[in-house]
């Protein structure tokens, strides 16, 4: 899973054995190591939740988990759908676009 950082946008692209694998477990989960120390990591999470209305973005300590809701979850991971998209508000009265994308590659 790719994530993708831009100005007032995340973006999570997966390509199809993740898509795969979220469809069968609910959650896909990337660690990237930023040092030395076990807690110098960046944890980020694409969560399936049956209590969230709306794709959204939660920030907590080293972590970023972009939760869709279990509806939208299991309509996106069975059809040919690409993408899920949708906003937050965040500080300042600004908001934050999230983009969930499944990464099909080049078809020739």
């Amino acid at each position: 899973m790719k994530l993708r950082l831009e100005d007032n946008t995340l973006r999570l692209r997966l390509d199809p054995p993740e898509v795969d694998a979220f469809q069968q477990n609910g959650k896909l989960e990337t660690i990237v190591p930023l040092g030395l120390a076990a807690a110098d990591q960046l944890t980020y999470t694409l969560e399936r939740d049956p209590a969230t209305p709306a794709l959204t973005v939660r920030h907590e300590a080293n972590r970023i988990r972009v939760v869709v809701p279990a509806l939208v979850a299991d309509g996106w991971t069975s059809t040919e759908e690409v993408s899920l998209r949708g906003t937050t508000q965040v500080s300042g009265n600004q908001v934050l676009h999230i983009l969930v994308e499944k990464d099909l590659g080049c078809k020739h």
